[in-house]
């Protein structure tokens, strides 16, 4: 069934989605049938689904809670997951495939999708019991649940070892207080994934449900970016977290960093997905805006802005790919991993700006989504590990010295 109402029905032939993905070193060759047929899914449901109402979102500053179900429904909650638990059990080209063209859509959407994947699904699947990877995944797998994940907290963001957020062990159950900040999905998330310090100071993990008491998920308001993403605050005051919800299978850092490169490949896909949006806009833009008696795409300075647009766009897609081997082997480090999502940021924010001055002021407006991507990769940019750090992690994997300390 369409997500489209009546009046998002009237707007669709103006708000038509004439998206055409560049290709320009013939990577589709590298791309499976299964591949390409996922991607022509989502491709799709995209173009039919998301297209035509995410700027009216965006400009209202609402979450289109509606694509949370149609999104298990197209398969693109944990997708690497194993069926029978509810997932796709794809390889990781298809993961980093859906997230491109969801991003392509729209960051807040692909953030949804990534969220629920790899720092909720992700977690319950590798460290969770088995008891709790059926009671949970299937329902998320589906979008009948939308989770979250709380780990950076208002005082720690790139330094989450120093959490406050906290456990207590009282018999049966814990005791768990603390806050967690700037969390996607939090306003309507039916469970949370935590990171919290027990009393050796060890980080834990478990999730916690909506409705116990003392949990509570005030949303975050007046943001200039990721508009039609829910984003909000977990707060925890003396809740009680039964034992068999905290993860058996993980204890201390890695527990949270282990999601972290999930999600990290991901946006490293994604990131890329709005590069190439952009890019598909201002070359069809420029073939038909006017100036000076021809299409400003027959200007020299004009033609420089697209080929470097396609240059970054086709070096990133190689690097993406080759990524999406290794992980599918199990080989792709936490470093390479970084260099990814660092690298894919950085060039969709910067086509995203040489875009949006090809189109003027038109640019800036809903009529194209420019301005749309490029305050939403501003977010992009600094979450899952802000550029700066990622550039840390990259320098500390070739020199071997620590120069975050």
């Amino acid at each position: 069934m369409s997500l489209l109402t009546a009046d998002d029905q009237k707007k669709r032939s103006s708000k038509q989605d004439l998206y055409e993905s560049p290709d320009y070193y013939l990577l589709d060759e590298l791309l499976t049938e299964e591949h390409k047929l996922v991607r022509s899914t989502i491709r799709d449901y995209v173009k039919k689904e998301i297209s035509p109402i995410i700027e009216e979102y965006a400009q209202k500053s609402q979450f289109p809670r509606q694509v949370v179900k149609s999104l298990g429904e197209i398969g693109a909650f944990g997708p690497t997951i194993p069926v029978e638990y509810g997932g796709g059990g794809m390889d990781y080209i298809s993961y980093g495939i859906i997230m491109q063209e969801l991003e392509r859509g729209d960051s807040g959407i692909r953030s949804t999708a990534s969220v629920q994947g790899s720092l909720v699904m992700y977690p319950i699947y590798a460290y969770g019991s088995e008891e709790q990877r059926r009671k949970y995944l299937p329902k998320l797998g589906s979008g009948e649940w939308l989770g979250c994940f709380g780990l950076t907290e208002p005082d720690f963001g790139s330094n989450p070892s120093g959490m406050i957020t906290n456990i207590k062990d009282a018999g049966d159950h814990y005791i768990l207080n603390g806050a967690k900040m700037w969390i996607s999905n939090a306003p309507f998330a039916d469970l949370a994934v935590v990171w919290a310090k027990d009393e050796q100071d060890i980080i834990r993990g478990m999730v916690v449900e909506r409705g116990m008491e003392g949990f509570s998920t005030p949303e975050t308001h007046n943001k200039w970016s990721l508009r039609a993403s829910a984003t909000g605050e977990l707060v925890f005051d003396n809740v009680k977290v039964p034992k068999e919800n905290v993860f058996p299978n993980v204890q201390g850092l890695k527990g949270p960093l282990g999601c972290l490169n999930q999600a990290r490949y991901g946006i490293a896909w994604g990131a890329l997905g709005a590069a190439m949006d952009c890019y598909d806009t201002a070359l069809r833009y420029s073939k038909e805006r006017i100036q000076f008696d021809r299409p400003i795409g027959g200007f020299q300075l004009q033609q420089k802005k697209l080929a470097e647009m396609i240059t970054e766009i086709t070096k990133g897609q190689l690097l993406v790919w080759r990524l999406g081997v290794l992980k599918s082997e199990n080989r792709a480090t936490a470093a390479q991993i970084s260099m990814a999502k660092r690298n894919s940021v950085e060039t969709a924010l910067n086509i995203a700006r040489e875009a949006r001055q090809m189109l003027g002021g038109m640019g800036i407006t809903g009529e194209y989504p420019i301005m749309r991507h490029m305050m939403n990769l501003e977010s992009v940019v600094t979450y899952e590990g802000t550029h700066d750090i990622h550039l840390l992690i990259t320098g500390m994997d070739v020199t071997g010295f620590n120069a975050f300390k």
